[in-house]
């Protein structure tokens, strides 16, 4: 791999590093838990439209590992690792289908992630309880992936591709 394609995945990897954590300090004020921007899919949207799928899936996977090894623990890096695992399935195969744009790829990968991080809860505390944050989750999850998808598309114009 050349120098420079190594830097652009060195820097967008500590872009979405830096995004999660400045996540980490933004509480948003509901009663239900795991609701988040998702500052670092950004980054992952972006990347997924300019350096292609396994890029995406590199810059993802790393970014939540290193923000799971910073800021949170182990169980808390399932809940993250099952999330954009899922999101990223979800937005790889959308793309593919050229009928969705960037907002809507992301979107999609938003309700995706929050799918993840609440099967995960289910198979680790074995209770289907959190079935009822779902129609939160996934308003939630829509609301901030079409934010997210937004900035995702005005950065995609903007920057090269380089895959």
């Amino acid at each position: 791999m050349k120098p420079a394609k190594i830097a652009g995945f060195g820097l967008l990897i500590a872009l979405a590093f830096v995004f999660s954590y400045i996540e980490s300090f933004i509480v948003i004020p509901v009663p239900v838990p795991g609701i988040k921007l998702g500052l670092a899919n950004l980054v992952v949207i972006v990347a997924l439209y300019r350096v292609g799928t396994a890029g995406a899936a590199f810059v993802s996977v790393v970014r939540v590992i290193l923000a799971g090894l910073t800021f949170s623990n182990t169980v808390m890096m399932l809940y993250s690792l099952a999330g954009c695992s899922l999101s990223l399935i979800v937005m790889v195969l959308l793309k593919k289908t050229d009928r969705f744009g960037v907002t809507g790829v992301s979107v999609a990968g938003g309700v995706a992630h929050n799918l993840g991080q609440i099967a995960v809860a289910m198979a680790l505390l074995e209770t289907t309880a959190f079935v009822y944050y779902l129609p939160f989750l996934l308003v939630s999850g829509c609301l901030a992936g079409a934010a997210i998808g937004a900035a995702g598309a005005a950065a995609v114009k903007r920057l090269p591709s380089w895959s």
